[in-house]
């Protein structure tokens, strides 16, 4: 039997801010990345709004303790009547990896997705993130898509 507390997946709250910007911090930081401020102020903003059109986000909660994070959003999709789900961020701390973060946040996006009658979920990440394209590589497809960008 683990002493590990039990991890379960919520909306994000207002409270959580201050736990959600370390995570995203970590994250950003993981993609060599970083954001100023009024950034972080505004996306948690929008995580937490009521706007159709924003992002929302689920965590991974751990005994009180944020342990992972997923931003997703809903959109058109020119080929589809239905919307479209992306996957935007999807993060957990380096402790927590391997006890099924990543898996519960993103079954938890696809319970939100199927909720909302949106059949496709999709999201990117570097070729390098091998450990998690291990867990990708078995609850989602590899498409043969490229991503170019304007940057």
């Amino acid at each position: 039997m683990s002493n590990t507390p039990p991890i379960t997946v919520r909306a994000l709250r207002p409270k959580d801010k201050p736990q959600w910007a370390q995570l995203w911090c970590d994250y950003l930081a993981f993609y060599e990345a970083t954001r100023p401020q009024e950034i972080y102020d505004l996306y948690f903003d929008r995580l937490i709004g009521t706007d159709p059109q924003d992002f929302n986000a689920l965590v991974a909660d751990s005994d009180g303790r944020l342990v992972g994070l997923a931003h997703y959003l809903f959109h058109r999709h020119g080929w589809s009547i239905e919307n479209t789900c992306y996957l935007q961020d999807l993060y957990a701390v380096p402790e927590a990896r391997g006890m099924g973060v990543g898996r519960a946040l993103i079954e938890a996006v696809y319970a939100e997705a199927d909720a909302a009658g949106v059949p496709c979920v999709y999201w990117l990440t570097q070729d390098f993130n091998a450990p998690a394209r291990q867990l990708y590589d078995r609850i989602g497809v590899k498409t043969p898509f490229i991503k170019y960008a304007r940057t």
